[in-house]
């Protein structure tokens, strides 16, 4: 039997926190799960929230780590060795404030680029070795290094309207990881949206 993917999109639990930057990751699965028509649960025993689906034959199960993003590796880890998910079957979504806002990157492993949530799911599987989409939110110039205001804020209208194309590439991006592969995956939906559009006209 085909073995469980797992895809989880790393945020901060809570109304406070619901519909900010650094909760990208969240809404890519969360909008995944309103395509499949899937329902979210929430279990104690991983510290998160889960939805399974089936996706062109492939079982997939949805993940919302309610740790908070610096613990998101328990969550992560918890899921992942319930469902016996090998390494190759890991994506893990986040939002990136190195990537401006309308850009998307996949790739097949890599560091953490100081992100807590990465770091936390790499200490946990004691590898860098998964999948991980990051979802370009942008930084401000002013603000340097310290970014923490701008992750946890919301996006303009302005930003909004961006963000929505974005998210619909990203649903599209996991599909195609799923049924084609990471290289297929980055070659047709990495970079700026347009682009993206573009290039699959």
């Amino acid at each position: 039997m085909e073995a469980w993917h797992l895809i989880a999109g790393l945020g901060n639990p809570g109304t406070e926190y619901a519909s900010t930057r650094h909760n990208a990751g969240f809404m890519v699965v969360e909008r995944l799960a309103r395509r499949w028509n899937v329902v979210w649960t929430l279990e104690s025993k991983f510290s998160g929230r889960v939805a399974k689906a089936d996706f062109q034959g492939r079982r997939v199960v949805l993940c919302e780590p309610q740790t908070y993003m610096n613990l998101s590796g328990d969550a992560v880890v918890a899921v992942k060795e319930f469902y016996k998910t090998p390494q190759l079957g890991v994506l893990i979504v986040v939002d990136d404030a190195d990537l401006e806002l309308g850009h998307l990157r996949l790739r097949a492993s890599g560091s953490s680029g100081g992100h807590h949530g990465l770091e936390s799911v790499e200490n946990r599987l004691g590898t860098g070795d998964y999948a991980r989409l990051r979802v370009g939110i942008g930084r401000r110039e002013s603000e340097g290094r310290e970014i923490t205001g701008h992750v946890l804020g919301r996006f303009s209208s302005e930003e909004q309207a961006v963000l929505e194309k974005v998210l619909d590439r990203a649903v599209s991006q996991v599909e195609c990881w799923l049924v084609d592969g990471t290289a297929v995956a980055m070659n047709r939906f990495n970079g700026a949206v347009e682009a993206s559009m573009q290039k699959d006209s």
